[in-house]
């Protein structure tokens, strides 16, 4: 990675001493936390993965064996290993296997192809891609073969679950390891742990660096706040390359001793099944998730009663939603939380069905986090009156991959800029309002579109452009395109996603809805009003359809 002196004297400058004398950062890896959960319950089922359970003693097993085959394979501490891999427990092995050599963990969502996979594996410095050889109809091995053929990024491939001939097996680079292997114990909790992209307003993703330590934290917090424990249960729909799927379908189980079921694909019937099969009780995802399922269980007066706690975030949730969900649940708490890939989770709602109308119409309160709300002048803003969130603590990121990008994010007293906009209650809660950034955030994700701007740019017919979110009934926004054209020039929608798909960009970013305009707006300093362009882009608003990277009608994938 390009910034490890970056990073190293952002950990300087923090209080990390003071964090660990009072035991906020533990001082523990994900792999120290495996070998004492090992040491408790070897035999406890950890994971569960379609038909197949995972013991403790088999993912350390395995863990230990994968990181042994990654030091063979030529990877010291420090080196990067990245996987683009569905919700399987390979996913989770690759983490452990990190922890014990030392290595940084690098997820990359599914959804990203070649323009977005290709940027990330030359931006980490990758050694190694793990990858299916196809899911969801996308041949994943063949991607990887251009990208390492174009020669932007050196890495070497690797295939899990091949059923065919490809040069490197993910079983094969797990090497035989009894069980009383000792630890590797290469990994240090103030080493990055986590290189993860997250896309902004300038297009390119940004990697968050974060360690053990910052990790923890955001665990303990969260741990702590809800009450969770062994006796716990977690269903995980999100991606475990997301960051909320990272956090509570990898860590939170090693470190509370509580298994996981995984999904690789949202169905809401098979949801249920599951929450029911295995007494699950924690649950979180984007407001698709959390909406669906809520309808399901009115529609078929199942209440889902193990089910405690459905947290929600990563998109706009709507209040009425969280409401049809506490009624139509049982015995559990539905509410909202706000926190991004650097931040992870700034406030943790409102957990309690006594609070129901709080938990619908808040974010919940701050935990963990040093919280100002700044106003345009950055100054802090009246008490109740909107401002910019600026947040420093424990579980924020050390930075960013590329330094460069540090400076506008993080201020001279250590405060993260968010771009969100916000307002607190009288209770201490937070109500987001709206955003300074002009990210779209499709059913979790968010999107540049900056980036996509840039491709359509490149069309002949097209003189101007500009994308903003749109409201969609399911994913919450979806991306707009505004196009002055050209005297003479003709363009529809068809055509436009015609040329995007020979861009590499993922489906998922292509606009749903192109408005030929004569003229975009702009102020006097020549930036486009997109304020105004969202506006009007709100009279648009889809039915609710939409399509994956196949050009299927999508199934949520967070």
């Amino acid at each position: 990675m390009s910034a490890t002196g970056e990073w190293k004297a952002r950990l300087a400058a923090l209080p990390a001493e003071a964090w660990k004398t009072d035991g906020i950062w533990e001082g523990l890896t994900v792999a120290d936390r495996l070998e004492t959960l090992h040491a408790r319950a070897p035999d406890m089922t950890l994971v569960v993965d379609g038909g197949a359970t995972h013991t403790v003693a088999a993912l350390r097993r395995r863990a230990l064996g994968l990181a042994a085959g990654l030091a063979e394979f030529g990877l010291g501490r420090g080196d990067v290993v990245s996987f683009q891999l569905p919700n399987w427990h390979e996913a989770v092995l690759i983490d452990l296997a990190c922890s014990y050599g030392g290595f940084v963990c690098n997820p990359i969502v599914p959804i990203y192809r070649e323009a977005e996979v290709g940027h990330i594996l030359a931006d980490a410095g990758s050694r190694v891609f793990i990858v299916p050889e196809t899911f969801r109809g996308y041949d994943y091995v063949a991607m990887a073969g251009r990208l390492a053929q174009a020669g932007a990024a050196r890495f070497e491939t690797v295939v899990a679950r091949a059923s065919g001939a490809v040069d490197r097996r993910f079983e094969a680079l797990v090497l035989p390891a009894p069980d009383g292997a000792p630890a590797a114990g290469h990994g240090r909790a103030d080493d990055v742990k986590l290189l993860m992209y997250t896309s902004g307003t300038t297009g390119r993703a940004k990697g968050v660096l974060h360690s053990h330590n910052t990790i923890g934290a955001e665990i303990r917090n969260f741990i702590r706040h809800l009450d969770l424990g062994a006796r716990d249960v977690v269903l995980m729909p999100s991606p475990l390359s997301h960051i909320t799927g990272y956090l509570y379908g990898i860590q939170l189980p090693v470190t509370v001793g509580c298994k996981v079921v995984l999904m690789e694909a949202w169905d809401t019937a098979r949801a249920a099944d599951l929450i029911d099969e295995h007494g699950v009780t924690f649950t979180i995802g984007a407001t698709p998730f959390l909406q669906e399922l809520a309808a399901y269980a009115a529609r078929s007066g199942r209440r889902l009663p193990s089910l405690r706690y459905f947290a929600s975030g990563g998109a706009p949730v709507p209040p009425e939603i969280v409401e049809r969900a506490n009624a139509a649940f049982e015995n559990c708490a539905a509410f909202r939380l706000y926190g991004s890939t650097e931040a992870p989770t700034v406030t943790l709602g409102v957990p309690d069905r006594a609070q129901a109308r709080l938990a619908a119409t808040t974010e919940g309160f701050v935990v963990g986090h040093e919280v100002r709300l700044l106003d345009l002048d950055g100054n802090d803003a009246p008490k109740g009156a909107e401002g910019e969130i600026v947040t420093r603590g424990p579980e924020v990121c050390l930075g960013y991959s590329d330094p460069a990008h540090n400076a506008a994010a993080f201020d001279a007293e250590g405060y993260f800029h968010t771009g969100d906009l916000a307002r607190m209650t009288p209770e201490g809660c937070l109500v987001i309002t709206g955003r300074k950034k002009d990210l779209i955030i499709r059913g979790g994700e968010n999107l540049g579109p900056k980036e996509i701007e840039d491709e359509i740019y490149k069309m002949p017919a097209v003189r101007d452009a500009a994308v903003v979110a749109m409201r969609h009934a399911r994913l919450g926004e979806t991306a707009c395109a505004f196009v002055v054209l050209h005297p003479g020039a003709a363009l529809d929608l068809p055509e436009l996603v015609g040329f995007l798909e020979k861009s590499g960009l993922a489906r998922q970013k292509f606009p749903e809805r192109l408005e030929i305009v004569s003229a975009l707006p702009y102020t006097a300093a020549g930036k486009v009003r997109k304020d105004l362009l969202r506006e009007r882009a709100q009279e648009f608003a889809p039915a609710g359809k939409a399509f994956d990277e196949n050009g299927k009608e999508e199934k949520v994938t967070r």
